[in-house]
């Protein structure tokens, strides 16, 4: 079935039919012989002799048109190319660096300048056939046989022939893929007697050779030399002096654009060449087109994958300064929330120690208090003490005589008036300070009686 809609597809894009079942119906009166029914097809349409030379003409019609291009220029043709597809041996094929699988890999048709259905199977541009140039084992046997030739033929003719590439046939082919130009082939017979006068004179011409280079890519094999030889059976050369001009196909195939066979003047095969040209322009240039517009979408879609990955990052910058941001305020909240924790701790905590000190010294007063018991009334043994305070306060008890100093020390402790604890008790006159050491004199043993005034000193 692959093989049917291959073949329907290739006779669509080359007779401009858009019909499938009109397709369908000539294949099957053709044996499904693809060359033969587009064979009758543009023998109908196109009545005018081609100037190519297939396999399936008729060995008069091959008669014909050697003789007649030895006798005198050719006819021009009439419009379209004319061409078959050409099978390649297994060997050329592997033989060559760049291409595997069997195939080109380049599903270019042409017929009259018309691309084929499916620019995507293009062998002239980038594509799934173009992407399977790797795995192929480097076999240099190809290129060294071309490079042979190059040195050959410019060592006989000199340097002003087409320049033809170092390398083996499937090389060229892809070589003439990736720069958009057919391919240009000649097959050299070092024993043919016109090989000589063709090479120096038509090959070699200031005419011929600069549109060459220009807009071919060339490739030359010797039919001495292996993959020569094989092309020379591919492309059925009946004579020499042969040049073709080809392009990829798919299936181990190329496109037999043109073949000119037996010797030609630079004239003659500049009209070849340049009608060949024309003809197959529009295909290129649509390739060309193609491939510079899938460079375009590809370039296009890497800018807007870079510009997404820009917008991207930029996002997740913002994402992550966001997300920073958050856990800085979530840190710095933490950290205030747990310093007015500690804080209200620590008030608490003094609050509650304040209280304490204040009960505790509340519960020393009052113990204080009941030590001292009650105030004595006046008389001989009884002292009257008047205490002030540094606040400018008075306080004036009575205590016995052979009261100890520690009780007027007990006494101001009950007032609760100092809030600290470490004082000391003076006397003006005399100057005496009645520290730890004299508090157990009595206040009559201290000459504080009868009276006596002191006064608190803060230590």
């Amino acid at each position: 079935m692959v093989d049917v809609a291959d073949k329907l597809a290739y006779f669509q894009a080359i007779t401009g039919l858009e019909d499938p079942d009109l397709c369908t119906e000539i294949l099957q009166a053709h044996g499904w012989d693809l060359e033969l029914a587009i064979s009758s097809f543009t023998s109908s349409t196109q009545p005018s002799a081609s100037s190519t030379v297939s396999d399936s003409d008729p060995p008069d019609s091959r008669a014909r048109t050697d003789s007649a291009s030895a006798s005198g220029p050719i006819t021009a043709p009439a419009p379209g190319l004319a061409w078959r597809l050409v099978t390649l041996p297994i060997s050329v094929i592997s033989g060559s660096l760049g291409l595997i699988s069997g195939a080109v890999g380049l599903g270019l048709w042409a017929a009259g300048g018309v691309l084929s259905y499916s620019l995507g199977m293009i062998g002239l541009g980038s594509g799934q056939g173009g992407e399977s140039s790797a795995g192929l084992v480097s076999v240099s046997a190809a290129a060294s046989e071309a490079m042979d030739f190059v040195a050959a033929f410019e060592r006989e003719y000199g340097t002003r022939g087409p320049n033809f590439v170092g390398e083996g046939f499937m090389d060229a082919l892809q070589r003439s893929r990736n720069a958009f130009k057919l391919l240009f082939v000649y097959l050299h017979s070092p024993d043919h007697p016109d090989s000589p006068v063709f090479c120096e004179r038509t090959l070699c011409s200031e005419a011929l050779a600069p549109f060459v280079n220009e807009n071919f890519v060339a490739w030359g094999g010797s039919i001495r030399a292996s993959e020569g030889f094989k092309m020379s059976n591919s492309l059925k050369a009946s004579r020499f002096p042969f040049c073709a001009v080809v392009m990829p196909a798919t299936n181990q195939r190329i496109a037999l654009l043109q073949q000119v066979e037996g010797p030609k003047s630079p004239e003659e095969m500049l009209t070849i060449l340049q009608r060949v040209l024309e003809e197959s322009a529009p295909v290129l240039v649509a390739a060309r087109l193609d491939a510079e517009e899938r460079r375009n979408n590809l370039r296009l879609r890497e800018e807007q994958d870079a510009a997404y990955r820009a917008a991207l990052e930029a996002d997740q910058a913002r994402e992550r300064q966001r997300r920073e941001e958050q856990e800085r305020l979530e840190r710095e909240a933490a950290e205030a929330e747990r310093k007015r924790k500690e804080e209200e701790e620590a008030r608490e905590r003094a609050a509650r120690e304040a209280a304490e000190k204040e009960a505790a010294r509340a519960r020393m007063r009052q113990e204080k208090a009941l030590s001292l018991g009650d105030e004595p009334e006046k008389g001989p043994n009884v002292t009257q003490v008047l205490v002030r305070f540094p606040t400018g306060e008075r306080k004036e008890r009575r205590f016995h005589s052979t009261a100890p100093i520690q009780a007027v020390y007990d006494y101001v402790d009950s007032l609760g008036c100092l809030e600290v604890e470490n004082y000391n008790l003076v006397s003006n006159f005399p100057r005496v300070t009645y520290g730890t050491e004299k508090r157990s004199l009595t206040l009559k043993e201290a000459g504080l009686h009868p009276q006596a005034s002191l006064f608190v000193e803060l230590n």
